[in-house]
């Protein structure tokens, strides 16, 4: 094998032009998917990052059929004292889940004495709220870092259309699940940026001014949102936490609850699912660019060496060897563009790290990409390129195997 090995190097250097210009074509080829992964990996992790830890948490709970209803509000489907009972007790079953936070979640009406709009309303346990979505203060853009009873964050498309500033006092209307309504005077501690775009009308209060507002006696949630300690054990948390929460059932022997991934209950996803798709359509490519530049390489050098090719055959050369030989020659051609292409790529992602790159997303600003390149990734591109090229030679490979060493040693 080692001799083999010679041989096929010996080969590759008698034509050095083409063996440069093949290795730099797969050496392109992996530093632009490694680049490529680097960049869109790193773009998605924000925009996954700014949606899961602005907002919405890794993971939902609510009831059975919330989620479906959700446009409405609807006050009638929160989970009571001992759905959430249940709930936490399956939380702390969870070893990924790191925190917690519950909301009371309705619609109501916002007057600043003059005119009246409508507004989405979340009520939270501050601390519990911060540290499920740890990038919610930095949306304050306004007023204080946080949410004290009595003061309301107002979303700022609303706070321009209404005219209103920090220290305004206003009032919010709503319906209970009742039908009765009921207002409340707050006062504006902050003006809010939306995680999403401008159209954002979601208003934050302390929950125990909800409870006023909605005249409720004990405390009823509309869903309860989770942090992962570990982001990549999603679907791992996911399982669990659906597997003991299904075990819950109603009089009709239906589930009681449901748990939804940020993935179903952002638009967002769509997004992230594309990079992911245009990822795998760039390796499609490379695989593409090894396996035309070495198959062309490898019939030239064939039908080049076809005198060669029946001499060592006619003193006795086993088909097989010659099979070798050719696909070694393939297999080094696969060796050599990947080690220098991961080499450059990884010095590419260094120097795209250093330069800080930083671009907008919704309403966030100065997001500064950080490009990475894992040993997952390497490993893979590095596996496809080697075995595309083995399988490129294979056909060529198998001609020469299969020359007739009298016919070869004839061929002018």
């Amino acid at each position: 094998m080692f001799n083999l090995m010679r041989i096929a190097i010996r080969n590759l250097m008698r034509h050095k032009r083409r063996t440069f210009l093949t290795s730099s074509l797969i050496t392109v080829g992996v530093v632009f998917v490694l680049v490529f992964i680097a960049l869109s990996g790193s773009f998605k992790n924000m925009m996954v990052s700014q949606i899961t830890d602005s907002f919405l948490g890794h993971i939902q709970i609510h009831q059975k059929g919330y989620v479906a209803s959700i446009d409405t509000l609807p006050l009638t489907m929160n989970m009571g004292a001992q759905a959430i009972k249940k709930v936490k007790k399956a939380i702390s079953d969870v070893p990924e889940i790191e925190a917690y936070s519950m909301r009371i979640k309705f619609g109501g009406m916002f007057s600043n004495f003059v005119e009246t709009s409508n507004i989405r309303l979340n009520g939270v346990y501050p601390e519990e709220e911060i540290k499920t979505v740890p990038l919610f203060s930095e949306r304050i853009m306004e007023g204080k870092k946080s949410i004290t009873r009595g003061e309301i964050l107002v979303p700022e498309l609303l706070a321009k259309g209404m005219k209103v500033k920090v220290g305004d006092i206003i009032v919010i209307v709503a319906t209970n699940k009742d039908g009765s309504v009921n207002g409340k005077q707050f006062k504006v501690g902050g003006i809010l940026e939306s995680a999403t775009g401008p159209g954002g009308r979601d208003g934050y209060i302390h929950i125990d001014d909800a409870l006023e507002v909605l005249r409720m006696d004990d405390v009823a949630i509309s869903e309860i949102a989770l942090r992962l300690n570990n982001f990549t054990n999603l679907d791992v948390a996911y399982n669990k936490l659906r597997n003991i929460l299904l075990k819950e059932l109603n009089k009709a022997g239906k589930p009681v609850f449901e748990v939804h991934t940020w993935e179903k209950l952002s638009p967002f996803y769509n997004i992230a699912r594309m990079i992911d798709i245009m990822t795998l359509s760039i390796k499609f490519m490379l695989i593409a660019i090894v396996l035309i530049s070495i198959m062309n390489v490898m019939i030239m050098a064939v039908y080049e060496r076809i005198r060669e090719i029946g001499t060592i055959a006619a003193i006795g050369t086993l088909p097989k060897k010659i099979l070798s030989m050719f696909l070694i020659e393939g297999f080094s051609l696969g060796v050599l563009g990947a080690l220098i292409g991961n080499v450059l790529g990884i010095l590419i992602v260094y120097i795209l790290n250093i330069s800080k790159i930083t671009f907008d997303f919704g309403r966030q600003t100065g997001l500064v990409l950080e490009p990475a390149v894992n040993f997952s990734d390497i490993f893979t591109i590095s596996t496809i390129v080697i075995i595309v090229s083995v399988l490129a030679s294979l056909q060529p490979a198998f001609k020469a195997s299969r020359m007739e060493p009298i016919k070869a040693l004839r061929h002018v």
